[in-house]
């Protein structure tokens, strides 16, 4: 089976009216759509790129939206002291969404509606007008959601990769494993560095040029099975 990245433009008549208020040069630019369920009406869990003041705001002009809840990402202001939006600052904010309707064009509803595949999350809507998904299936049934998608709304293929259960663990030897390991406890992954690659040689008993190449060994194993095969 296949695993498809797409990616589709809504024009602003199309759009969700939550996409388009992204659309609108406001405060928040992206919105996840990490968690939905089967029903409009279920709680649907969404990441904004923004302070949850202003995501109050994005929120309060859907009139299908019925009640929200929002939690400060790690890094983020609270909804009580944030005083100015600004996405660099913060992680930005989950909201705890209900709505009485999906709001979705009714073009883009059937194709998912009659599709033969299976959507995976997150559901990534942009201020540029696009929304980028995954979908799982075999090549016909991928070949057809597309084409019935693309006939409705100019719709790219991103990425197609073969699909995986579960991603694969990265490998790595045990001395990456310790080097990745006295890499943390030194503080080299911090946001603010306060480690070195000498530190990490220090407590491996090692060179420090092979301290390094041993982290950079171990991090490109890391991020190729997170990312996975092109």
């Amino acid at each position: 089976m296949r695993q498809v990245t797409f990616e589709t433009t809504y024009p602003p008549a199309a759009a969700h009216p939550l996409h388009r208020r992204l659309m609108a040069d406001g405060p928040a630019s992206r919105a996840d759509l990490l968690i939905w369920g089967p029903t409009a009406a279920v709680t649907a869990l969404i990441w904004f790129d923004a302070e949850p003041a202003a995501v109050r705001e994005v929120l309060g002009a859907v009139d299908s939206v019925t009640e929200t809840r929002l939690v400060a990402a790690e890094g983020g202001a609270s909804e009580a002291t944030a005083t100015s939006p600004d996405r660099g600052s913060g992680g930005g904010t989950y909201a705890f969404v209900r709505q009485s309707a999906y709001e979705l064009p009714g073009a883009a509803l059937d194709a998912v509606a009659e599709a033969r595949v299976a959507f995976v999350p997150p559901v990534t809507f942009r201020a540029s007008g696009t929304a980028r998904f995954e979908a799982v299936g075999e090549h016909e049934a991928l070949a057809e959601f597309y084409a019935d998608l693309n006939a409705a709304f100019d719709t790219d293929v991103v990425r197609v990769r073969e699909f995986r259960r579960w991603p694969e663990p990265a490998r790595l030897t045990d001395r990456q494993r310790e080097a990745l390991e006295a890499a943390v406890a030194a503080g080299y992954y911090d946001v603010d560095r306060s480690g070195s690659v000498a530190e990490v040689a220090a407590e491996l008993d090692c060179a420090t040029s092979t301290a390094g190449e041993l982290l950079r060994r171990a991090e490109s194993a890391v991020l190729t099975a997170f990312v996975g095969d092109p």
